[in-house]
């Protein structure tokens, strides 16, 4: 016993640099929360983007004229996919927080032996999985229903993971901040919703007045859509290198925030 307590001192970690053990069984347990309710996590993402393409298609489709040389559907589906893979990135790591805070098992992670860099990536990458998951199926779908197919598709990879790591991360800042649900949901009504909806998802920034367009090459959520749609019709309104570093930047960014802000137990630590 003596030996032992000489051995590792209080506070010590015993893992080495990186506890690869702790953040693996971590990013697992997040990963089943969201695939125990799939119908809630994967599906419901699907019946909405289905909903969207089909009542759109009805309403305007055969009416609206091609968009970037497109028809107007094919230019929807990519920023119905994009609009998924950002809410629910975002949904799973603010709920991770929040509901931990709500229930009082948010101690599991503060007392866990991993460190704050090792549990933000853990749940971020969580995020990450999740709209990956519900990307795929989304398309699949999209494939089998429509003329729809992939023309880029590492570019496809790299925006989907850079989407949904920065929402990720905003997630985990957002259930943070928010001392109750409906803090959270004003985040998601007032801030990712509007911002997913004025990010040109159902519109081509072009048709917009000069200084709108400027103002929309401002929002992250235009490059994120916009990489989406060049990845599948193989066109878009801005720049996609311009986007890859923006989102690539605003990635380290916004964990780095995320980092912080756990590691000094913002509002989760009296």
């Amino acid at each position: 016993m003596v030996e032992n307590i000489k051995k590792y001192k209080i506070g010590q970690r015993r893992f080495g640099t990186i506890n690869w053990v702790g953040a693996w069984t971590l990013y697992q347990k997040e990963v089943l929360r969201f695939l125990i309710v799939w119908i809630q996590t994967i599906f419901s993402p699907l019946t909405s983007s289905l909903l969207f393409l089909l009542v759109l298609s009805l309403a305007i489709g055969s009416d609206r004229g091609n968009v970037l040389g497109v028809p107007f559907i094919n230019f929807l589906a990519p920023g119905l996919i994009a609009m998924q893979v950002i809410q629910q990135s975002f949904a799973h790591s603010s709920s991770t927080f929040m509901i931990g805070k709500i229930q009082g098992n948010i101690v599991d992670l503060l007392y866990a032996p991993l460190s704050a860099a090792e549990i933000t990536l853990s749940i971020s990458l969580a995020s990450v999985t999740r709209s990956f998951m519900v990307a795929t199926i989304t398309i699949l779908v999209f494939i089998l229903i429509m003329d729809f197919e992939i023309k880029h598709f590492f570019t496809l990879i790299l925006f989907t993971f850079l989407s949904s790591f920065i929402l990720g991360n905003i997630g985990i800042i957002s259930g943070l901040w928010a001392e109750k649900f409906d803090h959270q949901a004003s985040v998601t009504n007032f801030v990712i919703v509007p911002l997913s909806f004025l990010s040109g998802t159902f519109y081509s920034i072009e048709k917009l007045p000069i200084y709108l367009q400027v103002i929309s090459q401002g929002n992250p959520f235009f490059y994120m859509i916009d990489g989406f749609r060049y990845c599948f019709i193989g066109k878009a309104d801005g720049s996609i290198s311009a986007g890859i570093v923006y989102l690539s930047i605003l990635s380290f960014l916004s964990w780095l925030a995320a980092y912080i802000l756990f590691k000094k137990g913002y509002k989760i630590r009296s």
